[in-house]
C-alpha cells in the first residue's frame, strides 16, 4: 500500500510542478493585491490580467495553488483524477488526514481493477475454451457424416457350382444326389424291362 500511495502523490506532485515551473516567473510577481484564500478568488483576480498570456500563467498557477473547487452548499470538492473520483474536503486543499483516506481509496480503486481485469480475463478465456470445444464438436460431426455418405462395398455373391455327374470312382456323401441316382436309374431300366420285354428275334428260314 505505501509503495502504491508513494507512486501516487508522485505523480501528483510531478503535474503539480510541471504547472508550478511554467508559471513560477509569473508568480514571483505577486499580480495580486493580497493572497486569494481558494481557486475561485484566484481566478477572479487572473482574469483580470492585463494581457492574455498573463491570464493564461495566472490561471494555471491558481491550479497549482489550490486543488479543491467551491461547491454550492459550502465546502470544497477535491477531483482525483486517477481514480477519476471527486472527494468532499473541508477547505481549499485536502488535509493530511484527508489526503489520507483519498490514498486509501485509491489503493482500493486499484485492487478493484485488478480484480476486474482478472475476471475479465478468465472470462475471455472460458469464452475461448467454449469456442475451440464447439468447433471441435463441429469437426466430430462433420467427419461422421462423411464417413456415413461413403459407400459400403457390396460383398461379390458366390458363384455356386452346377451339379454334374460324379466321376467313377470320386468318394460321395451318403444320401447326396450325386451318389443315390445312378443306383436309382439301373432300378428303373430294370422296371422297364419287366414291363416292356425285348420281342425275340424270327428264326431264319433256310
Amino acid at each position: 500500500m505505501s509503495i502504491v500511495v508513494a507512486s501516487r502523490r508522485a505523480a501528483l506532485l510531478f503535474a503539480a510542478a510541471g504547472i508550478f515551473l511554467l508559471t513560477h516567473s509569473h508568480a514571483q510577481a505577486q499580480w495580486w493585491k493580497r493572497a486569494p484564500v481558494d481557486f475561485e478568488e484566484c481566478a477572479d483576480a487572473a482574469e483580470k490580467a492585463a494581457t492574455k498570456a498573463e491570464k493564461t500563467s495566472a490561471l494555471a498557477d491558481c491550479n497549482a495553488k489550490f486543488a479543491g473547487r467551491r461547491k454550492a452548499g459550502g465546502g470544497y470538492s477535491y477531483y482525483d483524477f486517477l481514480q477519476d473520483r471527486t472527494f468532499d474536503i473541508a477547505g481549499p486543499n485536502p488535509t493530511p488526514d484527508e489526503q489520507k483516506k483519498i490514498d486509501e481509496f485509491y489503493t482500493a480503486y486499484l485492487a478493484n481493477q485488478r480484480r476486474s481485469n482478472e475476471a475479465a480475463q478468465a472470462a475471455m478465456r472460458q469464452q475461448r475454451e467454449q469456442q475451440e470445444q464447439q468447433a471441435q464438436q463441429l469437426q466430430q460431426v462433420a467427419l461422421r457424416t462423411e464417413v456415413a455418405r461413403v459407400p459400403v462395398p457390396v460383398e461379390r455373391p458366390k458363384v455356386q457350382q452346377a451339379v454334374g455327374p460324379r466321376p467313377k470312382g470320386a468318394p460321395c456323401a451318403k444320401g447326396s444326389f450325386s451318389c443315390e441316382w445312378p443306383r436309382l436309374s439301373e432300378s428303373l431300366n430294370d422296371l422297364k424291362k419287366l414291363f416292356n420285354p425285348t420281342p425275340s428275334k424270327p428264326a431264319k428260314k433256310g
